[in-house]
């Protein structure tokens, strides 16, 4: 008779989860693949590309600079005193870490940057899947970008609704 409760129990049990997961509506979306795709990122990428062209060209600049300084200071050593020689080479050490700090600024800078330009767009992008997914009565969105760990996406995919919710 206890068998039999435990196996009444365990039944309903069975049923009520089922029924509950059964209940839940899931999909997925790649979001890697709609974040690419808007037109708000591919601006925001040129931008940053352009940003980093001018850290780049400005810190070649400094390197250019340091190196003929550097090839300077060499030839005319001979002619010049030790202590003179010794105030040049703390000058291009000097001069040297100038340029590493300025690429770490620089580096900070695009990262800041990017951080400042992709935020919104992002979460543009995750009002418009709430949005869609709302909509169209799911419960769950699984984010389906590579190297997630979805292994199975036979669920719908809002990708295509929600392209059309931002308007592309």
């Amino acid at each position: 008779m206890k068998n039999v409760k435990k196996m009444a129990v365990a039944l309903v049990l069975f049923v009520a989860a089922t029924g509950f997961i059964n209940a839940q509506s899931v999909a997925h979306i790649n979001v890697q693949q709609l974040l690419s795709e808007m037109p708000e990122m591919k601006a925001a990428q040129s931008e940053l590309k352009k940003l980093e062209a001018t850290y780049t060209a400005d810190i070649k600049g400094s390197m250019t600079e340091f190196q003929n300084k550097a090839t300077q200071y060499q030839n005319e050593s001979t002619s010049k005193t030790r202590e003179e020689n010794e105030k040049r080479a703390l000058e291009l050490q000097e001069f040297q870490k100038n340029i590493q700090d300025a690429e770490q600024a620089a580096l900070k800078q695009l990262q800041q940057k990017q951080q400042e330009l992709f935020a919104p767009i992002s979460e543009k992008a995750k009002a418009a899947i709430e949005k869609v997914a709302s909509a169209q009565g799911i419960d769950y969105v699984m984010d389906a970008s590579p190297g997630l760990t979805l292994i199975v996406a036979k669920g719908k995919d809002l990708l295509p609704a929600v392209k059309q919710e931002l308007g592309f």
